[in-house]
């Protein structure tokens, strides 16, 4: 299952709406959160387990954020020592409470010598026992600052990214989260980035409400998946304000969101369904080799671009100009190792594309 929208971590049952379970799927609801990563374990041990009491807390909690189709993922802090009693547990917690995916949480430990092989040793464990489910690595935010993080290892196995862009000490979240973007695309395989923000604080510092918002718009203006934050222990007891933020941001389509920026996140889905509805039942689709008319050929074109022509890409948005019935979009895509890049034009009938001239190339 895919990840769209907003998620909030969960460090600490007990510290997340006094581990109430109900009260936590509730506080997700009303924020609208997509998906909220728990975490199920620390290196080779169960984690969210209250020893004293022996009660395991995270089920109570799965269930309620199910019973609102909110999608429960969970993450694990690994450390490279015992890959093979990292997966062990892992694989025992997602099997055990039926998890939508799983988040490999994997830092400095993983820089010292030796850890490529104990991350290989590790993903083949768990792609083994569980080969279908969404998996993604959350490291740090600037690959060429941690060039000893066996990052392909992770990543070959992953379906997303999810890099800690954490910007202490400064308030520019727009420069950290494009460079991030922009170094992750020299990694091989590229992965779709959901990113996740700081909302707590440390050392006297902490982000400003203005900081989270730019964050936000910066996911979107990239086209990125959706974004998370850490953690929600923190955030809701002494960062109230930029739990607020988060909550209060639409990140679905709202009423008079451009069809420029609904287009590649369209083009995201990878699906000529999700592409149909922004086309008029007859309209025109130019290319450099043919032109397409109507719904039906336009689908059957979008299967081939997605298949064949640029499988598996991310889109993001690089441009974007025009108003009334008239737009221009650009882009840029990956693909496996490969960059494309592309532009759009449309012509408008209703608020959706009647004609459009569409170039592309590789780079």
């Amino acid at each position: 299952m895919a990840i769209t929208g907003k998620g909030f971590w969960i460090w600490k049952i007990k510290s997340c709406e006094g581990g109430v379970a109900t009260a936590i799927a509730d506080a997700a609801v009303a924020s609208a959160l997509t998906h909220v990563p728990i975490k199920i374990a620390d290196g080779p041990y169960q984690y969210n387990y209250d020893r004293v009491a022996s009660v395991d807390l995270i089920p109570p909690v799965r269930e309620a954020l199910k019973l609102k189709n909110i999608q429960v993922w969970g993450w694990h802090y690994v450390y490279g020592n015992d890959p093979i009693g990292e997966a062990n547990i892992a694989i025992q917690q997602i099997q055990r409470l039926g998890l939508d995916g799983y988040i490999i949480d994997a830092e400095a430990e993983y820089k010292e010598p030796g850890k490529t092989a104990a991350a290989q040793i590790f993903m083949n464990a768990l792609r083994a026992a569980l080969p279908n489910l969404p998996m993604a690595l959350s490291s740090y935010r600037f690959p060429t600052l941690h060039r000893a993080l066996p990052w392909t290892t992770f990543l070959e196995k992953c379906n997303y990214n999810m890099p800690q862009v954490y910007w202490e000490e400064a308030h520019n979240p727009v420069t950290q989260l494009t460079r991030c973007v922009n170094e992750f695309k020299n990694i091989s395989p590229y992965r779709p980035i959901i990113p996740t923000g700081p909302t707590y604080s440390t050392g006297g510092w902490q982000p400003t409400d203005n900081d989270i918002k730019q964050f936000l718009d910066t996911a979107r203006g990239l086209a990125l998946n959706g974004a998370n934050f850490f953690s929600w222990d923190e955030c809701r007891s002494s960062t109230k304000s930029l739990w607020n933020v988060v909550s209060a941001y639409p990140w679905g389509y709202p009423p008079g969101t451009d069809i420029t920026q609904r287009y590649v996140y369209a083009l995201n889905s990878n699906d000529p369904n999700i592409m149909l509805p922004l086309y008029q039942a007859n309209a025109a689709l130019v290319t450099s080799a043919r032109t397409i008319q109507g719904t039906t050929a336009i689908s059957t074109w979008f299967s081939q671009f997605f298949g064949s022509i640029i499988p598996k890409g991310i889109f993001y948005l690089t441009g974007s100009s025009g108003s009334g019935n008239s737009r221009s979009l650009t882009w840029q895509a990956t693909s496996g190792t490969s960059t494309f890049t592309g532009s759009d034009t449309f012509g408008l009938q209703d608020g959706k594309i009647i004609y459009q001239f569409s170039v592309y190339r590789k780079i």
